[in-house]
């Protein structure tokens, strides 16, 4: 079935899209129906906000991305900007441009995926708005959040000795779309019969679809009275964030290549692709782990944290920021990660 959005027209599909959804936070005091929404926030907090801006045939392919997926990443990602600063996610407002192949299913599917990620994460849906788009589909999220006052976490706080830590795994996102790309291309004029073969790797394809924000592991470092000298998501790549962060400290930072997390899927993925795993978990982006550094002092505590990695150290900015291999080599450290203003030949991060 298929109803034109016409049908409802702009409010209506507001309405529709947004109809039953009750705050849940103390912070929202009004939410959707006015002309702004209305937030109260205690003076012991700091107000973050964040926004992310998606766009279809640069961010998103709708050959392979379900819009339900789709609606879930856009809302989690934001997500995953407060907690890498040590905040949660509160509120957002979602804004919506669509072209006229875009039907009310459609749109129902894309807010599903929305409203699933804020009743999982807490987060209201406090307003937006939707428009015509003449290039597809266009979706714009600002998310607000709260920090306690004294406890946000920058990127300029690295210090010298610091220890380099990581969540989760790496690489794996990046390889799901490799495997996404790779069967459209194969099934590409096959009809809708021949199905993708993509067994053994729902892991991979998890992680580039439905990413999680890591709220856990924010709650683990609070739980175990750790406070990140400096962090951010990996959303372009472990080079480029860890280079952000050496770049805005003052400092330099050194990468043991034997440290970094690659789950089994990944590097079985990239050996069949022939490309260089390192390569892809330093720069394959879309991994929304965190990256952070913590005092050396803190050392026995994050070494034994479930779900944390260490991967290197912070030095003096003169030693500049290197990967040390397995074999003992030092290469300088590259921000070769995911650049959308790059011409699209080299949107990819480069692979050997």
């Amino acid at each position: 079935m298929r109803t034109e959005i016409a049908t409802l027209g702009e409010f209506g599909l507001i309405r529709h899209l947004t109809e039953g959804i009750k705050p849940s936070n103390k912070s929202t005091k009004y939410s959707i129906g006015d002309d702004a929404a209305v937030l109260s926030y205690p003076a012991d907090k700091e107000i973050l906000i964040t926004t992310d801006l998606l766009l279809e045939g640069v961010h998103f392919d709708l050959t392979y991305v379900p819009l339900k997926h789709l609606g879930y990443k856009s809302a989690v990602v934001n997500f995953s900007d407060i907690y890498a600063m040590n905040g949660t996610p509160r509120q957002i407002t979602v804004s919506i441009g669509l072209s006229k192949r875009f039907c009310i299913e459609d749109m129902e599917a894309l807010y599903a995926g929305i409203r699933l990620a804020c009743e999982e994460y807490g987060v209201d849906i406090v307003g937006g708005d939707t428009s015509s788009s003449l290039t597809g589909l266009t979706i714009s999220i600002t998310c607000i959040g709260e920090g306690e006052k004294g406890k946000v976490v920058y990127r300029n706080g690295a210090k010298e000795t610091d220890l380099i830590c990581v969540s989760g795994d790496l690489g794996a996102a990046y390889m799901g779309l490799q495997l996404l790309e790779r069967e459209k291309a194969a099934l590409r004029g096959k009809g809708e019969d021949v199905q993708p073969d993509f067994a053994g790797k729902e892991y991979l394809l998890e992680r580039q679809l439905k990413p999680e924000a890591r709220r856990d592991i924010i709650q683990k470092l609070h739980e175990a009275g750790i406070v990140p000298t400096a962090m951010m998501d990996i959303s372009d790549g472990l080079s480029s964030e860890l280079l952000h962060i050496c770049t805005q400290s003052h400092v330099g930072c050194r990468v043991y290549e034997e440290h970094i997390p690659i789950d089994y899927q990944t590097a079985v993925m990239a050996e069949e692709f022939n490309m260089n795993l390192t390569t892809c978990a330093l720069n394959g982006g879309e991994d929304y782990e965190l990256l952070f550094t913590v005092p050396i002092t803190d050392h026995e505590k994050i070494q034994d944290m479930e779900g944390v990695k260490l991967i290197g150290h912070i030095t003096k900015p003169e030693l500049g920021c290197a990967l040390i291999t397995r074999d003992g080599q030092e290469f300088e450290l590259k921000a070769q990660g995911w650049n959308p203003l790059k011409d699209e030949k080299d949107a990819n991060p480069p692979v050997e």
